[in-house]
């Protein structure tokens, strides 16, 4: 048969070409749901993402007190990575580099990334787009296990290592506090996670408070308030930094594995019930995997607010309300957040470093606003 065929009737109908043939039932429901193009704009926004986190991370390695040329930071990378380059650069600088500002700038990675994708997390387990990953009470408990090594040398046996361990002990104790008072009223559901945070939040930042006025030194206090207001000073190569690197990584790996159950608890506990899951045993999960990134981080880095609360809805705004796809964009964008906060905060009135904690702040609360003002916008229109 040519290009034209003929029914029975005697009418011509024109040949179909196979690669003008419609779309299938499943393509043309997938373009309806705007699945593909949702995907598309995931991939476009992670690789932009990954790229901007890449120069960020070098910029945040060449620029401080001492500013360096980004070449010669790569150049120092690409040699302590063992590729062949020619050594142009004084052993001073590799020592700023290598041992100073690489750890420093991995370590407010690590720490980003796990305060955005913890936020994300809580957001959904509440069902509250104001909740933040120190609504828990978690970063109240790092603050008094902190101040009591500070103030009263706790944990000093363990030298250099006492601060980080006596915050992150702080930050568990707090964490299992608020499961305890959750779970004591039945199944854990989201309002009483969320009261029970605030009461286990409030009564440890007393707590604190009562440490810091007791023990009577002002040295101490500014110390104890420096903490609290955060810095990655402390970074350096070795076990603590693998291990907050170790534990950022897989709560993201199990945030992304457990996506379809934060899109079930963004929704409501009857919905998951309805299509097969307990949404108290997976906020029970989910709750002990997050009290554990951010007694990490936290033990690493201090009290670093508004990351966990400003990213996740970026995130949003970016890639939709699929968690599967949130949650790696978040941890992106709270990385990169983190890397240029820091930087703002090593260079602003360089030589003299200002708490991080208050460069996210500056950021946050104008976003703060901003929600708060949308949220009543649609709840009065």
């Amino acid at each position: 048969m040519g290009p034209t065929g003929t029914t029975p009737r005697g009418s011509v109908v024109p040949a179909v070409d196979p690669a003008a043939a419609p779309a299938t039932d499943a393509d043309e429901t997938g373009d309806l749901l705007g699945i593909a193009a949702r995907r598309r704009r995931f991939v476009g926004w992670a690789g932009g993402l990954l790229v901007v986190l890449i120069g960020s991370v070098l910029l945040g390695v060449a620029w401080g007190s001492v500013s360096l040329a980004p070449g010669v930071v790569a150049g120092v990378l690409a040699d302590r990575s063992g590729f062949p380059v020619e050594v142009t650069w004084a052993p001073s600088v590799d020592a700023i580099v290598w041992q100073v500002r690489l750890p420093r700038v991995l370590l407010g990675v690590a720490v980003g990334a796990g305060l955005a994708v913890c936020g994300v997390a809580l957001q959904a387990m509440v069902r509250n787009v104001l909740a933040d990953p120190y609504l828990l009470g978690i970063n109240s408990g790092a603050s008094s296990g902190a101040a009591a090594a500070i103030l009263f040398g706790f944990a000093a046996g363990l030298g250099q290592h006492a601060l980080s361990v006596s915050a992150f002990l702080g930050a568990m104790a707090a964490s299992a506090l608020v499961y305890g008072i959750a779970r004591s009223g039945g199944q854990v559901t989201a309002v009483r996670l969320l009261l029970a945070g605030v009461v286990v939040g409030y009564a440890l930042y007393a707590t604190t408070s009562f440490l810091i006025f007791a023990s009577g030194s002002a040295e101490g206090a500014r110390s104890v308030l420096f903490w609290l207001l955060g810095s990655l000073g402390l970074a350096q190569w070795g076990s603590p930094l693998v291990v907050v690197l170790v534990v950022v990584a897989l709560t993201v790996v199990l945030l992304m594995l457990s996506s379809r159950q934060l899109d079930l608890l963004m929704i409501g506990d009857a919905t998951a019930r309805a299509l097969g899951t307990s949404a108290a045993a997976a906020r029970t999960r989910l709750l002990l995997l997050v009290s554990l990134c951010i007694g990490v981080v936290v033990a690493a880095a201090g009290s670093i607010g508004f990351v966990g609360l400003v990213v996740p809805h970026l995130a949003r705004r970016a890639v939709g309300a699929k968690h599967a796809y949130v949650v790696p964009v978040a941890a992106l964008m709270g990385a990169i957040l983190l890397v240029w906060a820091d930087i703002v905060a090593r260079t602003l009135l360089a030589p003299q470093e200002i708490p991080i904690g208050i460069i996210t702040s500056l950021v946050g609360a104008p976003f703060l606003l901003i929600l708060v003002r949308r949220l009543h916008a649609s709840a009065t229109g």
